[in-house]
């Protein structure tokens, strides 16, 4: 007789499950006394309130058996405590904080895009960063002078003085590179402008250097003797034939005449030595750039790198400026205001960071849903992957802070652990979709060694699901977790939901790209990643407002009401994306300023 399989596996677990009953019978069970003696599913009493309703109205006593009692704040004395009003100096707070904010959202971006296309006014860019700076710190040291000391063992000014020395820093990197542009312009240009001194400090290649004024050919000048001899000599090494040379002069007196008067016409437009004189017309193609060192590309990279990490920082900054100025994550609340802050404010710069992708930000890398213009850059999805194992890898190990050593791993440890291993692994997944080896060993199963097979259209761009599926299943299991109060419940499922809507929104991003690959330049801007983009953004900042202190804060003020809590988050993230849209703009015009303007036609 033939046995179904799946009948055979049910058959053994019910023989299995049978025995194991006969086992326990005969040992027998754990009274309901000896229950009582197992350890809490959370490890304390303040846990998670697992299978028990969540709670309606703010429990004093509960939180104070696990709180102390919250202390008052710079907040306090500036806006509610009666007794305070002449230690009361407001105006210098909000000060402090329209300056820092002008010189790390504004004047900072404005900068760094000004740097890269060497834009004169550059120098004044930073220049106002640092007035910006300066004038925020003074109003700092004058509110803290006049006002008591509401924060001990503060680091949110120490925080600031490093970045400044970090920003002080990169200014006189970039000085010195000035200068030694500068020095060699001098020593190799043989009369100077103030227009080639200006492009020697800014570093870019001046055309006009060996040309010399604008009208130079009117006045009749013989060009340089030795850049002629130099010219020809180049010429020569790479064997010009004589026929694409310039015409000697042995023909007659009026054919050397109007070729005398077409070179001076050549020289008059262009100068002798441009790239558009007859002089240099076949010599466009033969000066190659300076190869650079490996060591100087490293440099550049980690200059970029860190110059850029300044805006995060200055986030970051805004972040503590909060936390110190409403005196919160004190006490034992520190851990989980860290984590929520932190894991928050990731997201919500990662989703500004999908929307600029998505505005054009990184388009010649073919970051911006488009057609790579050059191949040798990581894809956004290696990035994203790369990202999300880093989070993973170092998470693992951050959920046993403040726990002491021995203790047993609570449900609420084990829960956090276990998303920080699917980070970990799923990033892991992620780069190795990524890697080209690993992709070519993998299409090496599908053909024969000999054969020369052409790849598929969609082989062009990156259909990686895995970072946006990791986040999607934080975002959902997140929104069932389970809370004391039922306002902390709603705010958790508020943002959950926010990031499982990202991943799905992400998801048809790559259904649509993967039926149709794009096939210009151009930014595509499919409106789903706009859509994944804002779900991302707004989902980290109601991550930020679902710490515990601020729920329990806001139930004592009876502004526990999830649709303020929800449209403030919408409005501060509409208002961050008009933010990014204008850096973003910027970039481009000063793009269309600086170089030459280009124009498209549509291909419908």
């Amino acid at each position: 007789m033939r046995l179904h399989p799946l009948r055979l596996a049910l058959a053994s677990c019910l023989v299995l499950a049978y025995v194991a009953s006969l086992a326990g019978a005969s040992e027998g069970l754990p009274r309901s006394a000896e229950l009582g003696k197992l350890s809490k599913r959370d490890g304390d009493e303040h846990g998670h309130h697992h299978g028990v309703a969540p709670l309606l109205e703010l429990n004093e006593t509960e939180v104070t058996l696990y709180h102390q009692a919250t202390p008052p704040s710079y907040y306090t004395i500036d806006w509610e405590d009666p007794d305070q009003a002449d230690a009361r100096h407001p105006g210098l707070i909000i000060t402090h904080a329209i300056f820092m904010s002008l010189a790390f959202f504004i004047f900072l971006p404005m900068g760094i895009i000004m740097r890269s296309f060497k834009n004169a006014w550059h120098g004044v860019a930073v220049l106002s960063f640092y007035a910006s700076f300066v004038v925020a710190c003074a109003a700092s040291s004058v509110y803290r002078k006049l006002t008591p000391d509401m924060y001990a063992g503060s680091t949110h000014a120490n925080h600031g003085y490093r970045v400044l020395v970090v920003a002080l820093a990169l200014t006189f990197i970039d000085t010195l590179g000035a200068l030694r542009r500068l020095i060699a312009f001098l020593r190799s240009a043989n009369h100077y402008t103030l227009k080639g001194i200006a492009q020697a400090l800014l570093g870019r290649e001046d055309s006009d250097r060996a040309s010399g004024p604008e009208y130079v050919g009117l006045i009749g000048e013989e060009p340089d003797r030795d850049c002629v001899e130099e010219t020809k000599g180049t010429r020569h090494s790479y064997d010009v034939p004589d026929s694409h040379r310039t015409q000697d002069f042995s023909h007659g007196n009026t054919e050397q005449w109007a070729n005398h008067v077409r070179t001076m016409s050549d020289g008059t437009l262009f100068g002798p030595s441009s790239p558009h004189s007859e002089e240099t017309f076949h010599d466009i193609h033969i000066h190659s750039p300076p190869r650079i060192s490996l060591f100087h590309r490293i440099g550049q990279a980690v200059f970029l790198a860190v110059e850029r990490a300044l805006i995060f920082a200055g986030f970051g900054l805004f972040l503590t400026g909060i936390v110190i100025y409403t005196g919160g994550c004190r006490q034992n609340y520190i851990n989980g205001c860290l984590a929520h802050l932190i894991k928050g404010g990731i997201f919500w710069c990662y989703g500004l960071i999908s929307f600029a992708r998505f505005l054009g930000w990184c388009s010649e890398r073919g970051w911006s849903w488009n057609r790579a213009p050059s191949s040798g850059y990581p894809t956004a999805e290696m990035v994203e992957s790369t990202l999300v194992f880093l989070y993973g890898a170092t998470n693992t190990w951050m959920e046993r802070f403040g726990a002491n050593p021995g203790d047993p791993f609570t449900t609420k440890q084990i829960q956090h652990i276990g998303i920080a291993v699917m980070f970990w692994f799923a990033g892991l997944i992620g780069m190795a979709m990524e890697s080209k080896t690993i992709r070519r060993w993998l299409a090496a199963l599908a053909v024969d060694t000999s054969e020369n097979v052409s790849e598929p259209e969609n082989y062009t761009s990156s259909f990686n699901p895995f970072p946006a599926l990791v986040i999607g299943v934080t975002g959902s299991v997140m929104a069932a977790h389970s809370q004391v109060y039922l306002f902390q419940v709603q705010i958790h499922a508020l943002w959950g939901n926010l990031l499982l809507a990202f991943a799905v929104m992400r998801c048809l991003t790559y259904f649509f790209l993967w039926v149709a690959p794009p096939r210009s330049k151009l930014p595509s801007r499919p409106p789903t990643e706009a859509l994944a983009s804002f779900f991302l953004t707004c989902g980290g900042l109601s991550f930020i407002f679902s710490t515990e202190e601020v729920t329990i804060m806001a139930m004592r003020r009876g502004r526990d009401d999830i649709m303020m809590f929800a449209v403030t988050a919408v409005a501060f993230t509409c208002l961050a994306f008009s933010w990014t849209i204008g850096v973003v703009g910027f970039q481009g015009w000063l793009k269309t300023r600086t170089k030459l303007a280009f124009s498209y036609h549509n291909s419908a």
